[in-house]
């Protein structure tokens, strides 16, 4: 049997298995910061008090102990910085639409607005003034429609008749309901007795005793 022949030239000896890694890139094997981890994790659903406070506490312990974590730690930094920025904008522009609404704000009855809710006492003898109230919330009564009715000439009497049955016929078209079948109360303000285009007699619902939360449309109460 032969012998085979030497590997590479004579005398030349193959270096060690060992050092053939030199210099290939070997795999982080630092352990990742569970605080960075939460921070990130508590930053995606909006709960940036929680994650501001973790990547505090996490980019410390990072620094000290080398761990990996640091651009999950920024990520949720900057994760909570945009929910905080995006809060505080929808909060701005809420309370500038109320103000727009002008809620809360006390006005005479013939200032009201179709489709503005308020609070009052509707069943006062002289309604002069409301407060503009939020429909969404509990509230007196709401102004469904203005109706044009001439009432010029006629007996206080004669003008509630008229005024009730144009408010009746709009009340039906706004709840859904007859004023007859409804549960609710129906109210009206005479703002002058000339007929003008864009209605003379303000409509309103109600229910005494008991406030309203939503619109009345299309509630079929």
């Amino acid at each position: 049997m032969t012998q085979p022949p030497p590997l590479g030239p004579p005398g030349r000896t193959l270096p060690s298995a060992e050092s053939w890694l030199t210099g290939v890139p070997v795999p982080d094997q630092r352990r990742l910061d569970r605080y960075a981890v939460a921070a990130f994790a508590f930053s995606l659903p909006g709960l940036a008090p929680i994650a501001a406070i973790l990547a505090a506490i996490a980019l410390p312990r990072i620094h000290k102990a080398q761990t990996r974590g640091r651009g999950l730690a920024y990520a949720a930094l900057a994760i909570s910085a945009c929910w905080v920025i995006a809060i505080g904008v929808a909060v701005a522009l809420g309370l500038y639409g109320d103000q727009r609404a002008g809620i809360g704000r006390s006005v005479p009855v013939a200032q009201v607005q179709v489709n503005q809710c308020f609070d009052a006492d509707l069943e006062a003898q002289t309604l002069r003034m409301v407060r503009i109230a939020d429909c969404a919330t509990a509230h007196s009564g709401e102004a469904y429609a203005k109706v044009k009715a001439a009432l010029t000439g006629l007996t206080a009497e004669q003008k509630g008749t008229v005024a009730t049955q144009q408010c009746a016929n709009a009340f039906h078209q706004f709840v859904g309901k007859s004023y007859e079948q409804s549960s609710l109360d129906m109210y009206y303000v005479v703002l002058e007795d000339r007929a003008v285009a864009d209605g003379n007699v303000l409509c309103m619902v109600g229910q005494p005793e008991r406030q309203l939360t939503g619109t009345m449309r299309g509630s079929q109460r």
